[in-house]
């Protein structure tokens, strides 16, 4: 009999597992025997927690969104102006958690393959939507209203660019170079939005 509370670990483990499989072997050779083997269980146990490969999959990739979000929302929380929330949305994608090897690939496999597998396309969009209106929700105080939608567009894209660039940098990931570009891409935006206006000032009373 299984000890009570082992399913949410035995869960934790067979995602952290997948994640390490997609990064070794790629999406189209990782199989259930491997990633089991990987987590030291056997495929049944795989079977009786996520049904099929195809399942334990998808709730790979929402893990990888839920940590997304807890890292976005955890430096949302510390912000105190909308400079700062629009701040707390870029450095939450760029989070140290986020760049390591096996997470980067999984990243980079998943969303891949979400132009072939539906539900995971729903969840790219689900994310793409939610970047966009905290960007928007950041930025409406700080831009005239009929710009705030093409910027947080704008910014979205940056954001997703140059973390895509970044991994795929054959010199190595350098997160912290492009979550600076991201800043620096923010405050452009708030100073052509008011040329007359120091950007720092803009900062300062947002």
């Amino acid at each position: 009999m299984p000890k009570v509370g082992m399913g949410p670990i035995r869960r934790r483990q067979l995602i952290e597992a997948t994640i390490a499989s997609i990064s070794e072997y790629g999406m189209s050779a990782v199989t259930v025997s491997k990633i089991g083997k990987k987590a030291g269980v056997s495929p049944g146990i795989i079977h009786h927690y996520f049904g099929d490969k195809n399942s334990l999959i998808e709730a790979t990739m929402r893990s990888l969104l839920e940590d997304l979000r807890v890292a976005v929302v955890a430096r949302l929380r510390q912000a105190k102006t909308p400079y700062q929330r629009a701040i707390a949305v870029i450095d939450g994608n760029f989070a140290p958690e986020q760049f390591d090897h096996p997470a980067v690939f999984g990243w980079l496999e998943l969303w891949a393959q979400s132009l072939h597998f539906p539900e995971l396309a729903r969840l790219r969009r689900a994310n793409t939507r939610r970047l966009r209106s905290n960007l928007r929700h950041a930025l409406r105080p700080l831009l005239p209203e009929n710009e705030v939608e093409e910027a947080g567009f704008g910014l979205a894209a940056m954001i997703d660019g140059l973390w895509l660039h970044s991994a795929l940098t054959s010199g190595g990931l350098d997160f912290e170079k492009a979550r600076q570009t991201a800043h620096n891409y923010l405050d452009r935006l708030i100073s052509e939005s008011l040329p007359m206006e120091d950007p720092s000032e803009k900062r300062k009373a947002g």
